[in-house]
Parts: C-alpha cells; sequence; structure tokens
C-alpha cells in the first residue's frame, strides 16, 4: 500500500502578510504639505510646504526605484498634490515607467482640461475627498466652498469620461446618518464610494472626541457596510468593527510596516499612513540609501513584522476578528499598542480611555500660522510653531525648472 504524502498546512494569505512582503501593497506618498484648505482632521497637519521637499528629479528617483520593484500602483496624496507645479509631470513619469497612481485631491485644481487629460490617461485612479453628502456638514470640517469645489471636480470628470472616480469619506459622528446619501451620490457621478475611519493623528487628535463616530453609529456603519461593502471600498479601514460578528470585506488585520507604509514629502518613511511620529519612522530614502533599503532593512519594520502579542486583549473571544484594532488610533490616544482600539466595539476601549493615560504631541505640524479665508468651524489654531521650517507660500521655494 502506498502512503500519500502529507499535505503542508495551508496558511491563510494573511499569515503571509503579517510576515511583510518584497514590496508594499498600499504605498502612500505624501508629495507636499502644501494645501489650500485646513481641514480639521488633516492626519498630517497640512497647509505649509517644507522647503526640504524632494525635488522634481529625486521623486522621478524613487519612481525609478518603485519600477524596480514591481510596486504596481502608489497612493499619491499631500496637502494637496496638484499645488505642485511638477505634479502632472510627476503622474505621466509614473504612469511612463509602469508604476500606477491613485491621488487623492479636494479637486481644486480638476479643472475640465486636467479632466480631459485624466480621462485620456491609463493607470490613473482619482479620489475626491468629500466629508459630507451635503455643504453643511462637509464645509464645518473641510472649510467653507470645499464642498462645492469637489462637486464641480465629480463633475468636470464625468463630463470627460472619467471612468470610476472615487469619492472618498471620512466617517464621523456628523456624517454618519449619510451614508445612503453618499453612495446616491457616487451613483449619480458615475463613482465608487470609498469610507476611511477617522484617526486621532495630525490636527485630527485636536478634534477626535467631537467627530469619531459614537458607539452607536459605529453598529449602524457596521451594519451598513454589511448590507453595502460589496459596492462600498474601505481600505481595511474598520476591521475593529468585525467584533461585532461577521468579518468584512479585506485583510482585516494592521498592516503597517508589512503591507503598507507611506513617504512623506521629505523622504521620511513611516509604517503606517496613519501614525506620522518619530516612534513609526523607519528611515529616510536619501540618508539611507533609498526605499527598498528601508522597505527591507528598517530594524522598525523587522520588528513588526514578528508575531505581535495580543496583550491585553488576548482573553478576549473577538481578537481574531478584530486583532486589536489600529495602531495609530490606540498610539495617539495614549493607550498601549497591545491594548485594546480606543473604539472597540465590546466597550473595553472605554474603560481604557477612562484610565490615566499620556498623549503624545504631534512630531510634524504644518498648520498655517494665520487663518485661511475658509477656515473650518471646528479647528482651533495652535499658537505653537511646526516642527520644522516652512514657507508661509504653498509655492514658496520652487525653481522654474522644477514646475516645467
Amino acid at each position: 500500500m502506498t502512503i500519500a504524502p502529507e499535505k503542508p498546512a495551508q496558511n491563510r494569505l494573511v499569515d503571509h502578510f503579517e510576515r511583510g512582503l518584497d514590496a508594499p501593497i498600499c504605498l502612500t506618498w505624501e508629495l507636499t504639505y502644501a494645501c489650500n484648505l485646513a481641514c480639521a482632521h488633516c492626519l498630517s497637519s497640512s497647509g505649509r510646504r517644507d522647503p526640504r521637499e524632494l525635488t522634481t528629479s529625486q521623486c522621478e528617483a524613487v519612481i525609478d526605484e518603485l519600477q524596480r520593484m514591481q510596486v504596481f500602483y502608489v497612493n499619491v496624496g499631500g496637502g494637496e498634490p496638484t499645488i505642485r507645479p511638477d505634479f502632472w509631470h510627476l503622474l505621466d513619469y509614473a504612469v511612463d515607467h509602469q508604476v500606477g497612481v491613485k491621488f487623492s485631491t479636494n479637486g481644486v485644481r480638476l479643472t475640465p482640461d486636467r479632466a480631459r487629460r485624466l480621462a485620456a490617461t491609463d493607470y490613473v485612479d482619482v479620489q475626491i475627498s468629500l466629508d459630507g453628502a451635503t455643504a453643511e456638514v462637509n464645509d464645518r470640517v473641510r472649510g467653507a466652498g470645499s464642498y462645492a469645489t469637489a462637486v464641480t471636480a465629480l463633475e468636470n470628470l464625468a463630463d470627460a469620461g472619467f471612468g470610476d472616480a472615487k469619492i472618498s469619506v471620512v466617517c464621523t459622528r456628523e456624517n454618519i446618518d449619510q451614508l445612503d446619501d453618499f453612495a446616491a451620490l457616487a451613483d449619480r457621478f458615475g463613482a465608487t464610494l470609498r469610507l476611511t475611519r477617522l484617526r486621532p493623528s495630525g490636527r485630527g487628535a485636536d478634534v477626535w472626541d467631537d467627530l469619531h463616530p459614537l458607539p452607536h453609529q459605529q453598529r449602524r456603519l457596521y451594519d451598513w457596510l454589511c448590507a453595502h461593502g460589496d459596492r462600498v471600498l474601505t481600505g481595511d479601514s474598520f476591521f475593529h468593527l468585525s467584533a461585532f460578528g461577521e468579518a468584512l470585506p479585506g485583510l482585516n488585520l494592521c498592516g503597517a510596516g508589512r503591507v503598507v507604509c507611506l513617504i512623506d514629502p521629505v523622504g521620511d518613511v513611516y509604517a503606517c499612513p496613519f501614525a506620522i511620529h518619530d516612534q513609526f519612522l523607519a528611515g529616510n530614502l536619501l540618508r539611507d540609501g533609498g526605499f527598498q533599503r528601508v522597505w527591507k532593512g528598517s530594524p522598525l519594520f523587522t520588528s513588526l513584522r514578528e508575531p505581535q502579542s495580543a496583550g491585553a486583549c488576548s482573553g478576549c473571544q473577538h481578537f481574531d476578528a478584530c486583532r486589536g484594532g489600529c495602531m495609530a488610533a490606540k498610539f495617539f490616544t495614549g493607550l498601549p499598542l497591545d491594548g485594546p482600539d480606543p473604539e472597540c466595539v465590546q466597550g473595553f476601549g472605554e474603560d481604557a480611555l477612562a484610565r490615566p493615560r499620556s498623549v503624545p504631541a504631534s512630531s510634524v505640524d504644518h498648520s498655517r500660522s494665520t487663518p485661511t479665508r475658509n477656515q473650518p468651524v471646528l479647528l482651533q489654531l495652535r499658537t505653537r510653531p511646526p516642527a520644522t521650517a516652512c514657507a508661509e507660500s504653498p509655492l514658496a521655494g520652487f525653481s522654474p525648472e522644477e514646475s516645467a
């Protein structure tokens, strides 16, 4: 009798991702901290550009390296990335080098001509940021006139024949009741709705107590995603909600340093797009020999790819579903990284928040020192200077050669 060889254990896809990949699946690249808005919940505290921003040639070198690493696409953001005079050049350069671009914008530069140009370009995806299905709700957070600007950009894209634009929404307690309205807005423009979680980082830390969804709204969001998840993108923002029961579509894990990371405007590499803080700084492209060397050799990334302790959540029957929640949300609310998420749907986060804790200060702040004319209602400007030297003008420091 022949005995069949024993089959190797079949690991889940998530188990492979936890150990890290040769290149990130989701790479976010913030091209600039400059922004025409001053959104109250901006996770990078954007406003003024940093004069140390990577030059056009340095950005091209990064794209060349991403091509060699076979990075399929990059999420470009800011700040407002289209404010960089060389943005459209860099977009074309990336596409020409087989690196797709998904960029997030408030729509300020998406004119009819630009929309037609995008519609004629392959491997480009556009996300329009909109945090209210009405001007009243959106502009309270993003600033007066921002709703009209975003809707005009969506109209321009639709008129140009751009297929499947994204409407990117940060979920807050003020817009959870508008989920159906957001879906209808996406249908109106032939777009796809993308929902993301509010994180208490950057200026978001200042308004998190006022804006993060309440427990009953978390349940409503979960039920809505279960009913409409096949038509909605979430980017694994809400895996903490899986503790309600059925797992939501996606990886349902914290991908920091494993499958995701962020490059900031000066070339610093962070483990997570929502954790722009010195504690999660893995290295710098210019100082440490390029992105690939940081991604593969950073001690921080190596530690994040090791098995993580469940810590205080080890006795919870829902840990395998929620994985302890979001690292950034815990860190910026002063909770231990091996403890419960501050919005733990089983209530353990509320208990943790009620205990003494130390909330870390932001490592970077590029907020403008004087109010803008479209200042959001919620924003309370800080009096301390930014952590890095920034030019007041979003375009200061660019040479004609860089904008060509």
